[in-house]
């Protein structure tokens, strides 16, 4: 099941009272595809929503409306309800105070209600994307002035979201993995809350064991191609004036990176007989770098 359904599925449980009942049926209605005297259509890709409208429905009207499936041409199938009896469009009306103009009247909502209206809202025309992929979560809007209204419900819970226009429809979007969790839970989909969070933490122990690993990889790729660069020295110092006639504490250094290729130079300081700090040991291996760089260019520094 999608991340989406899983949402769909908490907030439908969380409508548990009559008056969370009510408002619920309230966003879905006043968001639907088509809401007008003549002909109420509630339309969606979700069996989930679809199921939850007929029973919201037949408790608060006490009629049940018939759902037609339809297949589009890249097999999505949606669910239809079409309402077209006036007797029962005019109650809608009356009950939900409906006008011409669609506009969120919070006066019939019941304050601790809210969060089931805005769980309507979703069921009616919001999706959320899997956490693992993306933080994004929308409302594909019918109208302008409820774009607009919702910003304003989201913003009363401190979330900020913003509008913008597809293929002719207002959409209001969330791009905030924090808003994306204020948003779920007032709506009642507290676990689906926890879930983003718990993706989030993986999330980023992951990157910070990324940022480790690769810190280390540099690391050793870097120890290891100044442990080449040296033993290189070393044994051209061997091979040509030898390692005695370097002096102890040279020749103690060069003979612990050739028995020791992946020290580090911190690492070679501590392991020597009279331990010496990194840039003790560095200066040391500068000093065996200048003697191999003379031979080099033949030139003896005795």
């Amino acid at each position: 099941m999608s991340f989406s359904n899983n949402v769909r599925r908490e907030i439908c449980s969380a409508v548990s009272d009559n008056d969370k009942r009510f408002a619920c049926l309230y966003g879905m209605l006043l968001f639907c595809r088509t809401l007008s005297p003549e002909h109420i259509c509630f339309q969606t890709e979700s069996s989930i929503s679809a199921e939850f409208f007929g029973s919201l429905f037949r408790n608060i009207f006490r009629y049940s409306p018939e759902c037609r499936e339809n297949s589009r041409k890249d097999g999505v199938v949606l669910y239809c309800y079409d309402i077209c009896d006036r007797n029962i469009i005019d109650e809608v009306y009356r009950k939900y105070r409906f006008i011409n103009v669609r506009t969120i009247n919070s006066e019939i909502i019941v304050t601790n209600s809210i969060g089931g209206f805005a769980a309507g809202i979703f069921l009616a025309c919001g999706s959320v994307n899997d956490p693992e992929k993306e933080y994004h979560l929308e409302f594909s809007v019918p109208g302008e002035v409820l774009a607009e209204e919702l910003t304003v419900l989201l913003g009363d819970i401190g979330v900020t979201a913003k509008i913008t226009i597809r293929r002719g429809q207002h959409i209001v979007y969330i791009k905030d993995s924090e808003s994306i969790e204020d948003t779920l839970t007032f709506m009642g989909a507290q676990n689906c809350t926890l879930e983003i969070m718990k993706v989030k933490i993986f999330k980023d122990v992951r990157n910070k064991a990324n940022r480790i690993a690769n810190c280390d990889s540099a690391n050793i790729d870097r120890v290891l191609k100044t442990s080449m660069r040296q033993i290189k020295d070393i044994k051209l110092i061997a091979d040509t004036d030898g390692l005695d006639s370097l002096s102890a504490e040279l020749r103690e250094v060069a003979e612990m990176r050739l028995e020791n290729t992946d020290m580090s130079l911190q690492e070679i300081g501590e392991s020597l007989s009279v331990p010496i700090s990194r840039s003790g040991v560095n200066h040391r291996f500068r000093k065996i770098a200048a003697i191999a760089e003379n031979i080099r260019k033949g030139k003896n520094l005795e």
